[in-house]
């Protein structure tokens, strides 16, 4: 399709946002595969439990080191570059982990895997942002959620049918071999993918005007947005750039403040989307299922339907987040959140344990937990699930957006290792009831923070995402503000 001298290329930026959000759907895949291979890991690596817990959080670590790294190497190589890195990772990952026999060489896969994750849940928004028209920018952004939850739904209907063709036992044999194994190497396919796909689009034009690539941002710009328009816009992305240096990890620090207070919200986002407990929600979706009196088999159905639900929820907030502003969106979100997980430690403080040690609850408590966990689930995809990546990549100004998307990705990414690590031992000594009240005071704190702290950018080009300026000087008595809506 071709553009008009003044039309917007929706067909090329359509295709740059499906190539990009791939990159979401081996993130989302990669994150749920790994709930049915526990256990083959431990029968192949003879594993006990704090052996597992490295061995499956390793993938953690790696996304926090990826996501600080690809934020930093998004301002030296450029966008794809990075993004073509991650496929690279992602593919060397998926084979490694489905082939080797070395418990050592499968961690540091798996932390290599870890590393493209976290590179791709920057990247893709920020990537997204910087070729979107403002007035889509948050709907198109958005799919980069779809597509992670797509990814978590296929890793469970793969794993669902290797388990049914190895006969109800992921050991087994299927092809030759194990079960377990090909739930990794299925990651395969799309990784291949998602590499080729990449060398097809363009080169953010931002990142190439803050090389002094004028012309080729020139070109990238007219294809997406026609001449005229393309003009306009070299002229105000160079204004946005600092005129004595490149974007470099200073410009997200502030004298005595350590971050520019913009940074500091952007960190207090992603860290409340990890406080709120939506992993230990999803860890444990299984387990809800079978508290309600689901056998194990129907209960990983459940899990796919789950998954089912959440798209749809995803799916609305696409419709919304253009309409209504990404800030309504996060606070419906934290009330939602809040008296939803109120419900669910109201249904764990009657838990008991039966004689085997198994957590035991009424059939009415259960029900409650389940169906709580569930609209949990609905209110945490409809808003603070994508609408915190789209802030991301959009809130930040053009000088130190990924410099503050790696610091900001770091956080997340650190905030979902220690609340997955933390759980055993809080639900130990606190019981689910006061590991849940916990994440409730989480949801409902989010709330006055959202409404302290976020400015909305609903519908503004990136250009005006000037933020909160630190002190020029360390004399300075006062910081100055410029308002994002």
């Amino acid at each position: 399709m071709n553009t008009s001298r003044t039309g917007v290329n929706m067909a090329l930026i359509g295709a740059i946002v499906a190539v990009a959000t791939i990159g979401g759907l081996l993130f989302g895949y990669d994150s749920g595969a790994v709930n049915g291979t526990q256990t083959g890991l431990t029968a192949e690596f003879h594993l006990d439990d704090w052996w597992l817990g490295l061995t499956v959080g390793s993938l953690l670590i790696g996304c926090a080191v990826g996501a600080f790294l690809a934020g930093r190497l998004a301002d030296a190589m450029g966008r794809r570059m990075v993004m073509i890195i991650a496929a690279v990772l992602f593919l060397f990952g998926a084979l490694v982990q489905g082939l080797t026999g070395t418990h050592l060489i499968f961690i540091i896969a798996r932390f290599s895997a870890g590393m493209a994750v976290g590179a791709a849940s920057v990247l893709s928004p920020l990537y997204i942002s910087e070729v979107a028209p403002a007035k889509i920018r948050g709907r198109l952004t958005t799919v980069q959620q779809v597509m992670i939850i797509s990814g978590l739904t296929a890793a469970f209907v793969v794993n669902y049918f290797l388990q049914q063709a190895a006969g109800g036992d992921s050991l087994n044999m299927v092809g030759g071999r194990a079960a377990w194994r090909w739930m990794y190497l299925a990651q395969a396919a799309p990784a291949a993918v998602f590499l080729i796909a990449l060398f097809f689009i363009p080169e953010s034009p931002r990142y190439l005007i803050s090389r002094k690539r004028e012309a080729e941002a020139t070109s990238v710009l007219t294809k997406l947005f026609g001449a005229d328009e393309a003009a306009r816009k070299v002229g105000e992305i160079k204004a946005s750039f600092a005129d004595d240096h490149r974007p470099r990890l200073a410009d997200v620090t502030a004298p005595g403040t350590l971050f520019r207070p913009i940074v500091w919200a952007g960190i207090m986002i992603a860290t409340f989307q990890q406080f709120v407990g939506i992993n230990i929600i999803f860890y444990y979706g299984e387990t809800l299922w079978k508290l309600a009196g689901v056998s194990e088999s129907v209960a990983l159905e459940r899990n796919i339907i789950s998954g089912v639900v959440s798209i749809a929820a995803v799916l609305a907030a696409l419709l919304l987040i253009d309409k209504i502003g990404r800030k309504p969106l996060l606070m419906i979100g934290s009330i939602g959140m809040g008296v939803t997980l109120a419900a669910m430690s109201w249904a764990f403080s009657g838990a008991a344990t039966d004689a085997a040690g198994n957590l035991s609850l009424s059939p009415s408590a259960g029900w409650v937990a389940l169906v709580a966990a569930n609209l949990y689930v609905v209110f945490f995809n409809f808003s603070w699930g994508p609408v915190m990546w789209v802030l991301l990549g959009e809130m930040f100004p053009n000088q130190m957006r990924g410099s503050a998307l790696a610091v900001a990705g770091f956080a997340q990414w650190g905030a979902n290792f220690l609340v997955v690590q933390a759980f055993p031992p809080m639900a130990g000594s606190l019981g689910l009831a006061g590991t849940y009240a916990f994440y409730t005071v989480a949801a409902f704190v989010s709330f006055f923070l959202v409404k302290a702290l976020i400015k909305e950018t609903k519908g503004k080009e990136l250009e005006e995402m000037e933020g909160w300026t630190a002190p020029a000087a360390a004399g300075d008595a006062e910081v100055a503000t410029t308002e994002l809506g």
